[in-house]
Protein backbone atom coordinates (compact mmCIF):
# COMPACT_ATOMS: atom_id res chain seq x y z
CA UNK A 1 0.00 0.00 0.00
CA UNK A 2 2.78 1.76 0.84
CA UNK A 3 5.76 0.90 -1.45
CA UNK A 4 6.47 2.57 -4.54
CA UNK A 5 8.08 -0.24 -6.39
CA UNK A 6 5.74 -2.07 -8.56
CA UNK A 7 3.73 -4.83 -6.63
CA UNK A 8 2.01 -8.02 -7.97
CA UNK A 9 -1.39 -8.40 -9.10
CA UNK A 10 -2.13 -12.14 -9.15
CA UNK A 11 -0.41 -15.11 -8.97
CA UNK A 12 -0.64 -17.82 -11.82
CA UNK A 13 -1.36 -21.48 -10.31
CA UNK A 14 -1.08 -24.58 -12.50
CA UNK A 15 -3.33 -27.46 -9.88
CA UNK A 16 -4.02 -31.07 -10.67
CA UNK A 17 -0.77 -32.96 -8.79
CA UNK A 18 -0.30 -33.51 -4.96
CA UNK A 19 1.73 -31.37 -2.96
CA UNK A 20 4.51 -32.85 -1.55
CA UNK A 21 8.00 -31.16 0.26
CA UNK A 22 8.66 -29.00 3.50
CA UNK A 23 8.08 -25.29 4.54
CA UNK A 24 8.34 -23.02 7.24
CA UNK A 25 5.49 -20.86 8.90
CA UNK A 26 6.36 -17.51 9.51
CA UNK A 27 5.51 -15.81 12.75
CA UNK A 28 2.33 -14.98 13.65
CA UNK A 29 0.77 -11.59 11.88
CA UNK A 30 -1.86 -11.39 14.88
CA UNK A 31 0.56 -11.46 17.41
CA UNK A 32 3.24 -9.61 16.29
CA UNK A 33 1.35 -6.76 14.96
CA UNK A 34 0.00 -5.96 18.61
CA UNK A 35 3.60 -6.86 19.67
CA UNK A 36 4.89 -3.59 17.97
CA UNK A 37 2.37 -1.41 19.01
CA UNK A 38 3.33 -2.73 22.56
CA UNK A 39 7.05 -1.44 21.71
CA UNK A 40 5.56 2.01 22.33
CA UNK A 41 5.02 1.37 26.23
CA UNK A 42 8.62 2.03 26.68
CA UNK A 43 11.17 4.24 26.20
CA UNK A 44 13.80 1.40 25.25
CA UNK A 45 14.57 -0.48 22.38
CA UNK A 46 12.60 -4.00 21.54
CA UNK A 47 13.81 -6.39 19.48
CA UNK A 48 11.48 -8.85 17.66
CA UNK A 49 12.35 -11.89 15.43
CA UNK A 50 10.61 -14.30 13.72
CA UNK A 51 9.43 -11.43 11.79
CA UNK A 52 7.12 -12.52 8.56
CA UNK A 53 7.93 -10.71 5.38
CA UNK A 54 4.09 -9.57 4.89
CA UNK A 55 2.77 -6.13 3.68
CA UNK A 56 0.55 -5.96 6.89
CA UNK A 57 3.46 -5.64 9.07
CA UNK A 58 5.67 -3.20 6.68
CA UNK A 59 2.56 -1.13 6.94
CA UNK A 60 2.39 -1.05 10.88
CA UNK A 61 6.01 -0.58 10.99
CA UNK A 62 5.57 2.83 8.20
CA UNK A 63 2.70 3.54 11.08
CA UNK A 64 5.08 3.47 13.64
CA UNK A 65 7.87 5.25 12.10
CA UNK A 66 4.92 8.46 11.06
CA UNK A 67 5.07 8.98 15.07
CA UNK A 68 8.45 8.57 15.81
CA UNK A 69 9.64 5.36 15.90
CA UNK A 70 12.99 4.17 14.44
CA UNK A 71 13.14 0.56 12.66
CA UNK A 72 16.45 -1.06 12.46
CA UNK A 73 16.84 -4.13 10.66
CA UNK A 74 19.12 -6.86 11.39
CA UNK A 75 18.17 -9.48 8.67
CA UNK A 76 15.35 -10.88 6.75
CA UNK A 77 13.46 -11.59 9.43
CA UNK A 78 14.87 -9.72 12.38
CA UNK A 79 14.10 -5.98 13.77
CA UNK A 80 14.56 -3.42 16.38
CA UNK A 81 11.76 -1.41 17.31
CA UNK A 82 12.54 2.17 19.57
CA UNK A 83 10.83 5.35 20.54
CA UNK A 84 12.97 7.01 22.75
CA UNK A 85 10.28 10.33 22.09
CA UNK A 86 7.17 10.54 19.98
CA UNK A 87 7.55 13.21 17.00
CA UNK A 88 3.72 13.58 17.13
CA UNK A 89 0.42 11.86 19.02
CA UNK A 90 -1.27 12.09 15.58
CA UNK A 91 -1.33 8.90 13.65
CA UNK A 92 -1.53 10.34 9.89
CA UNK A 93 -4.87 10.18 7.75
CA UNK A 94 -3.12 8.12 5.50
CA UNK A 95 -3.18 4.83 7.01
CA UNK A 96 -7.34 5.26 7.50
CA UNK A 97 -8.78 2.18 6.17
CA UNK A 98 -5.58 0.52 6.61
CA UNK A 99 -6.02 -1.98 9.28
CA UNK A 100 -7.20 -2.21 12.34
CA UNK A 101 -4.14 -1.51 14.49
CA UNK A 102 -4.60 2.18 14.89
CA UNK A 103 -7.30 1.67 17.78
CA UNK A 104 -5.04 -0.39 20.05
CA UNK A 105 -2.46 2.75 19.78
CA UNK A 106 -4.98 4.51 21.71
CA UNK A 107 -3.91 3.44 25.25
CA UNK A 108 0.02 3.27 24.43
CA UNK A 109 0.27 6.57 22.72
CA UNK A 110 -2.41 8.17 25.94
CA UNK A 111 0.82 7.01 28.56
CA UNK A 112 3.15 9.19 26.53
CA UNK A 113 0.54 11.77 25.52
CA UNK A 114 -2.14 13.70 26.85
CA UNK A 115 -4.13 13.88 23.54
CA UNK A 116 -4.20 11.68 20.85
CA UNK A 117 -5.12 10.93 17.10
CA UNK A 118 -6.29 7.68 15.16
CA UNK A 119 -7.71 7.33 11.76
CA UNK A 120 -10.58 5.26 11.05
CA UNK A 121 -10.23 1.49 10.61
CA UNK A 122 -9.90 -0.92 7.83
CA UNK A 123 -9.78 -4.56 7.74
CA UNK A 124 -11.64 -7.51 5.89
CA UNK A 125 -15.23 -7.12 4.94
CA UNK A 126 -16.32 -9.88 6.97
CA UNK A 127 -18.79 -8.56 9.56
CA UNK A 128 -19.31 -5.54 11.89
CA UNK A 129 -16.87 -5.71 13.40
CA UNK A 130 -17.70 -2.94 15.63
CA UNK A 131 -14.78 -1.41 18.19
CA UNK A 132 -17.95 -0.18 21.14
CA UNK A 133 -16.13 -2.59 23.32
CA UNK A 134 -12.89 -0.59 22.58
CA UNK A 135 -14.20 2.09 23.45
CA UNK A 136 -15.80 1.97 26.26
CA UNK A 137 -13.23 0.24 27.86
CA UNK A 138 -11.03 2.99 27.20
CA UNK A 139 -13.70 4.82 28.56
CA UNK A 140 -13.80 3.51 32.31
CA UNK A 141 -9.85 3.85 32.16
CA UNK A 142 -10.68 7.33 32.54
CA UNK A 143 -10.11 8.57 28.33
CA UNK A 144 -12.21 10.87 26.60
CA UNK A 145 -13.10 9.51 23.07
CA UNK A 146 -14.29 11.32 20.17
CA UNK A 147 -15.72 9.79 17.25
CA UNK A 148 -15.24 11.51 13.73
CA UNK A 149 -15.39 10.65 10.08
CA UNK A 150 -11.61 10.98 9.85
CA UNK A 151 -11.06 8.55 12.93
CA UNK A 152 -10.79 8.61 16.86
CA UNK A 153 -9.50 11.67 19.05
CA UNK A 154 -8.75 10.69 22.58
CA UNK A 155 -7.79 12.52 25.77
CA UNK A 156 -6.66 11.43 29.24
CA UNK A 157 -4.23 12.92 32.17
CA UNK A 158 -4.16 9.56 33.36
CA UNK A 159 -5.40 6.36 32.95
CA UNK A 160 -6.78 4.06 35.88
CA UNK A 161 -7.36 0.33 36.81
CA UNK A 162 -10.55 -0.79 36.53
CA UNK A 163 -13.21 -4.00 36.26
CA UNK A 164 -14.03 -4.59 32.60
CA UNK A 165 -16.82 -7.13 31.73
CA UNK A 166 -16.32 -8.21 27.73
CA UNK A 167 -20.24 -8.95 26.71
CA UNK A 168 -18.26 -11.56 23.55
CA UNK A 169 -14.49 -12.29 24.12
CA UNK A 170 -13.40 -9.79 21.59
CA UNK A 171 -9.80 -10.58 20.47
CA UNK A 172 -8.79 -7.21 19.38
CA UNK A 173 -11.33 -5.75 23.29
CA UNK A 174 -9.01 -8.03 25.03
CA UNK A 175 -5.22 -7.03 23.25
CA UNK A 176 -6.75 -3.09 23.74
CA UNK A 177 -7.55 -3.43 27.79
CA UNK A 178 -4.39 -5.31 27.89
CA UNK A 179 -2.12 -2.92 26.49
CA UNK A 180 -3.37 0.10 28.02
CA UNK A 181 -3.93 -1.40 31.48
CA UNK A 182 0.23 -2.48 32.14
CA UNK A 183 1.44 1.15 32.99
CA UNK A 184 -1.85 2.55 34.07
CA UNK A 185 -2.55 3.94 37.82
CA UNK A 186 -4.17 0.62 40.03
CA UNK A 187 -5.24 -2.98 38.53
CA UNK A 188 -7.16 -4.11 35.84
CA UNK A 189 -9.80 -6.87 35.55
CA UNK A 190 -11.16 -8.37 32.49
CA UNK A 191 -13.70 -10.75 32.95
CA UNK A 192 -15.35 -13.04 29.66
CA UNK A 193 -11.30 -12.31 28.10
CA UNK A 194 -9.95 -13.51 25.49
CA UNK A 195 -6.92 -16.16 25.65
CA UNK A 196 -5.88 -16.84 21.93
CA UNK A 197 -2.61 -18.21 21.70
CA UNK A 198 -1.45 -14.46 19.70
CA UNK A 199 -2.74 -12.76 23.01
CA UNK A 200 -0.79 -15.14 25.46
CA UNK A 201 2.39 -14.43 23.39
CA UNK A 202 1.93 -10.76 23.60
CA UNK A 203 1.42 -11.08 27.28
CA UNK A 204 4.62 -13.18 27.24
CA UNK A 205 6.48 -10.00 25.31
CA UNK A 206 4.70 -7.78 28.10
CA UNK A 207 5.78 -9.49 31.35
CA UNK A 208 9.29 -9.68 30.00
CA UNK A 209 8.98 -5.84 29.79
CA UNK A 210 8.25 -5.70 33.35
CA UNK A 211 4.50 -5.55 33.34
CA UNK A 212 2.34 -7.81 35.84
CA UNK A 213 -0.26 -10.05 34.11
CA UNK A 214 -2.11 -12.71 35.60
CA UNK A 215 -4.26 -15.28 33.42
CA UNK A 216 -6.67 -16.54 35.75
CA UNK A 217 -9.55 -19.22 35.24
CA UNK A 218 -12.46 -18.61 33.80
CA UNK A 219 -11.18 -16.39 30.98
CA UNK A 220 -9.83 -13.57 33.40
CA UNK A 221 -6.90 -11.40 33.31
CA UNK A 222 -5.83 -9.60 36.21
CA UNK A 223 -3.26 -6.48 35.03
CA UNK A 224 -1.64 -4.75 38.20
CA UNK A 225 -0.20 -1.72 36.57
CA UNK A 226 3.31 -0.79 36.92
CA UNK A 227 5.11 2.56 37.17
CA UNK A 228 7.00 1.91 33.29
CA UNK A 229 8.31 -0.81 31.18
CA UNK A 230 11.60 -1.82 29.67
CA UNK A 231 13.04 -3.00 26.59
CA UNK A 232 13.16 -6.68 25.54
CA UNK A 233 13.77 -9.38 22.96
CA UNK A 234 11.04 -11.83 21.86
CA UNK A 235 10.45 -14.63 19.24
CA UNK A 236 7.49 -14.06 18.06
CA UNK A 237 5.16 -17.31 17.50
CA UNK A 238 4.89 -19.57 14.38
CA UNK A 239 1.41 -19.03 12.59
CA UNK A 240 -1.03 -21.61 13.03
CA UNK A 241 -3.57 -19.97 10.46
CA UNK A 242 -0.41 -20.18 7.77
CA UNK A 243 0.09 -23.68 9.13
CA UNK A 244 -3.03 -25.21 9.20
CA UNK A 245 -3.68 -23.22 5.29
CA UNK A 246 -0.53 -26.04 4.40
CA UNK A 247 -2.06 -28.90 6.05
CA UNK A 248 -5.25 -28.31 4.16
CA UNK A 249 -3.72 -28.52 0.79
CA UNK A 250 -1.63 -31.24 1.60
CA UNK A 251 -4.80 -33.15 2.65
CA UNK A 252 -6.95 -31.47 -0.24
CA UNK A 253 -4.39 -32.40 -2.99
CA UNK A 254 -3.38 -36.07 -1.45
CA UNK A 255 -0.24 -34.82 -0.47
CA UNK A 256 2.49 -34.89 1.61
CA UNK A 257 3.49 -31.55 3.33
CA UNK A 258 6.04 -31.16 6.55
CA UNK A 259 5.44 -27.55 8.32
CA UNK A 260 7.93 -26.26 10.36
CA UNK A 261 7.83 -23.65 12.99
CA UNK A 262 4.65 -24.63 14.53
CA UNK A 263 3.47 -25.95 18.05
CA UNK A 264 0.33 -28.48 18.37
CA UNK A 265 -1.03 -27.13 20.99
CA UNK A 266 -1.95 -23.99 19.45
CA UNK A 267 -3.81 -26.04 16.93
CA UNK A 268 -5.97 -28.89 18.50
CA UNK A 269 -9.08 -27.66 18.03
CA UNK A 270 -8.01 -27.98 14.06
CA UNK A 271 -5.89 -31.16 14.30
CA UNK A 272 -9.55 -32.83 15.68
CA UNK A 273 -11.25 -31.74 12.74
CA UNK A 274 -8.49 -32.53 10.44
CA UNK A 275 -8.16 -35.90 11.48
CA UNK A 276 -12.18 -36.59 11.08
CA UNK A 277 -11.93 -34.98 7.75
CA UNK A 278 -9.66 -37.56 7.00
CA UNK A 279 -6.24 -36.20 7.16
CA UNK A 280 -3.55 -37.15 9.64
CA UNK A 281 -0.41 -35.70 11.08
CA UNK A 282 3.03 -37.18 12.62
CA UNK A 283 4.42 -34.60 14.98
CA UNK A 284 8.38 -34.11 14.29
CA UNK A 285 11.15 -32.41 16.34
CA UNK A 286 10.75 -29.52 14.05
CA UNK A 287 7.78 -29.52 12.88
CA UNK A 288 4.65 -31.99 11.86
CA UNK A 289 3.86 -33.55 8.92
CA UNK A 290 0.57 -33.28 7.37
CA UNK A 291 -0.95 -35.73 4.77
CA UNK A 292 -4.00 -37.86 4.07
CA UNK A 293 -4.84 -40.93 5.94
CA UNK A 294 -7.97 -42.16 3.90
CA UNK A 295 -8.47 -42.93 0.55
CA UNK A 296 -11.24 -40.60 0.50
CA UNK A 297 -12.17 -37.35 2.71
CA UNK A 298 -14.70 -37.17 4.79
CA UNK A 299 -17.59 -34.71 5.23
CA UNK A 300 -17.86 -33.27 8.49
CA UNK A 301 -19.74 -30.64 10.66
CA UNK A 302 -17.40 -27.18 11.70
CA UNK A 303 -18.25 -24.61 14.23
CA UNK A 304 -16.38 -21.86 14.43
CA UNK A 305 -15.41 -19.98 17.84
CA UNK A 306 -13.33 -18.19 20.12
CA UNK A 307 -9.89 -20.14 21.53
CA UNK A 308 -9.92 -23.16 22.33
CA UNK A 309 -12.64 -23.43 19.63
CA UNK A 310 -12.08 -24.14 15.97
CA UNK A 311 -10.77 -20.75 15.11
CA UNK A 312 -12.51 -18.85 12.36
CA UNK A 313 -9.72 -18.29 9.77
CA UNK A 314 -9.19 -22.19 9.46
CA UNK A 315 -12.78 -22.57 7.91
CA UNK A 316 -12.04 -20.84 4.61
CA UNK A 317 -8.86 -23.32 3.78
CA UNK A 318 -11.23 -26.13 5.79
CA UNK A 319 -14.80 -25.60 3.22
CA UNK A 320 -12.57 -25.72 0.20
CA UNK A 321 -11.10 -28.82 0.99
CA UNK A 322 -14.54 -30.03 2.02
CA UNK A 323 -16.14 -29.48 -1.85
CA UNK A 324 -13.37 -32.88 -2.30
CA UNK A 325 -15.41 -35.14 0.76
CA UNK A 326 -17.64 -37.44 -0.87
CA UNK A 327 -21.07 -36.29 1.23
CA UNK A 328 -22.52 -33.27 3.27
CA UNK A 329 -20.49 -31.05 5.20
CA UNK A 330 -21.76 -27.98 7.38
CA UNK A 331 -20.35 -25.28 8.36
CA UNK A 332 -21.89 -22.76 11.28
CA UNK A 333 -19.92 -20.30 11.74
CA UNK A 334 -20.26 -18.04 15.24
CA UNK A 335 -17.69 -14.97 14.73
CA UNK A 336 -18.28 -13.16 12.40
CA UNK A 337 -21.54 -12.87 10.41
CA UNK A 338 -20.74 -12.09 7.10
CA UNK A 339 -17.51 -14.62 6.16
CA UNK A 340 -18.88 -16.97 3.05
CA UNK A 341 -18.88 -14.08 0.60
CA UNK A 342 -15.93 -16.06 -0.97
CA UNK A 343 -17.95 -19.07 -1.71
CA UNK A 344 -19.27 -17.39 -4.88
CA UNK A 345 -16.33 -18.16 -6.79
CA UNK A 346 -15.75 -21.29 -5.70
CA UNK A 347 -19.27 -21.84 -7.07
CA UNK A 348 -18.29 -20.97 -10.09
CA UNK A 349 -15.46 -22.75 -10.45
CA UNK A 350 -17.93 -26.13 -9.45
CA UNK A 351 -18.62 -26.29 -5.72
CA UNK A 352 -22.35 -27.40 -4.44
CA UNK A 353 -21.82 -24.47 -1.80
CA UNK A 354 -25.84 -23.15 -0.30
CA UNK A 355 -25.88 -20.65 2.70
CA UNK A 356 -28.45 -20.43 5.12
CA UNK A 357 -29.58 -17.74 7.59
CA UNK A 358 -29.74 -20.66 10.09
CA UNK A 359 -27.69 -21.99 12.90
CA UNK A 360 -26.88 -25.61 11.70
CA UNK A 361 -24.62 -26.12 14.86
CA UNK A 362 -25.52 -27.15 18.47
CA UNK A 363 -23.12 -23.74 20.13
CA UNK A 364 -24.50 -20.61 21.28
CA UNK A 365 -24.34 -18.04 18.44
CA UNK A 366 -24.99 -14.25 18.25
CA UNK A 367 -26.34 -14.35 15.00
CA UNK A 368 -29.42 -16.70 15.65
CA UNK A 369 -32.55 -14.92 14.12
CA UNK A 370 -30.74 -11.89 12.47
CA UNK A 371 -30.64 -12.90 8.83
CA UNK A 372 -27.18 -13.53 8.27
CA UNK A 373 -25.72 -15.99 6.16
CA UNK A 374 -23.63 -17.45 8.70
CA UNK A 375 -24.05 -21.27 7.86
CA UNK A 376 -22.51 -23.14 4.72
CA UNK A 377 -23.87 -26.79 3.57
CA UNK A 378 -20.99 -27.96 1.14
CA UNK A 379 -22.00 -31.10 -0.89
CA UNK A 380 -19.07 -33.32 -2.80
CA UNK A 381 -17.38 -34.30 -4.42
CA UNK A 382 -17.24 -32.00 -6.78
CA UNK A 383 -14.24 -30.96 -9.11
CA UNK A 384 -12.97 -27.83 -9.39
CA UNK A 385 -12.34 -25.89 -12.80
CA UNK A 386 -9.45 -23.72 -13.70
CA UNK A 387 -9.66 -20.19 -14.38
CA UNK A 388 -9.26 -16.33 -13.45
CA UNK A 389 -10.71 -15.93 -9.82
CA UNK A 390 -10.44 -12.48 -7.82
CA UNK A 391 -9.37 -12.46 -3.89
CA UNK A 392 -11.83 -10.54 -1.84
CA UNK A 393 -10.41 -10.87 1.61
CA UNK A 394 -6.85 -12.07 3.65
CA UNK A 395 -8.05 -15.22 4.51
CA UNK A 396 -10.41 -16.31 1.60
CA UNK A 397 -6.84 -15.25 -0.41
CA UNK A 398 -5.17 -18.89 0.73
CA UNK A 399 -8.71 -20.81 -0.13
CA UNK A 400 -8.23 -19.70 -3.35
CA UNK A 401 -5.09 -20.72 -4.01
CA UNK A 402 -6.05 -24.21 -2.55
CA UNK A 403 -8.87 -24.20 -5.29
CA UNK A 404 -6.03 -23.74 -8.09
CA UNK A 405 -4.48 -26.12 -6.71
CA UNK A 406 -7.59 -28.45 -7.15
CA UNK A 407 -8.29 -27.53 -10.14
CA UNK A 408 -6.89 -28.58 -13.48
CA UNK A 409 -4.63 -26.43 -15.41
CA UNK A 410 -3.92 -23.00 -14.67
CA UNK A 411 -5.94 -20.79 -12.25
CA UNK A 412 -5.34 -16.88 -11.97
CA UNK A 413 -5.86 -15.49 -8.57
CA UNK A 414 -6.35 -12.03 -8.74
CA UNK A 415 -6.46 -9.66 -5.79
CA UNK A 416 -2.84 -10.98 -4.37
CA UNK A 417 -2.30 -7.88 -2.27
CA UNK A 418 -4.73 -9.54 -0.06
CA UNK A 419 -3.06 -13.43 0.10
CA UNK A 420 0.38 -10.76 0.50
CA UNK A 421 -1.11 -9.27 3.76
CA UNK A 422 -0.98 -12.31 5.63
CA UNK A 423 0.84 -14.85 4.11
CA UNK A 424 4.91 -14.53 3.31
CA UNK A 425 6.96 -16.16 0.39
CA UNK A 426 4.13 -17.92 -1.09
CA UNK A 427 5.33 -18.90 -4.33
CA UNK A 428 8.53 -19.37 -2.96
CA UNK A 429 6.90 -21.91 -0.49
CA UNK A 430 4.52 -23.30 -3.69
CA UNK A 431 7.28 -23.93 -5.94
CA UNK A 432 9.39 -25.94 -2.69
CA UNK A 433 6.19 -28.15 -2.42
CA UNK A 434 6.34 -28.92 -6.28
CA UNK A 435 4.03 -26.22 -7.49
CA UNK A 436 4.23 -24.41 -10.76
CA UNK A 437 3.19 -21.05 -9.81
CA UNK A 438 4.52 -17.26 -10.73
CA UNK A 439 3.15 -14.02 -10.18
CA UNK A 440 1.68 -11.60 -12.24
CA UNK A 441 2.34 -7.52 -12.32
Amino acid sequence: MFETNKQPTAIAITGGKPLAGRVSVAGAKNALSKQLVASLLTTEPCHFTNVPNITEIHGILEMLQSIGSKVTWSGDDSLTVHTPQLETALVPEVYSGFNRIPILMLGPLLHRAKQVQVPMLGGCKIGGRPVDFHLQALETMGATIEVSEGGFTASAKQLTGTVVRLPYPSVGATENVILSATIAKGTTVIENAAVEPEIIDTIKLLVKMGASILVDVDRRIIIRGVKQLHGATHDTIGDRIEAASYAVAAAATNGRVTVDGIKIEHMLSFLHHFRQMGGDFTVLPEGVTFYRKAEKLTPIQIETDVHPGFMTDWQQPMVVALTQAEGTSIVHETVYENRFGYTEVLAEMGANISLMTNCLGYKPCRFRDRDHMHSAIINGRTPLVAGNIEIPDLRAGFAYVIAALLAEGKTTVGGYKYLARGYANVPEKLAALGVDASLIY
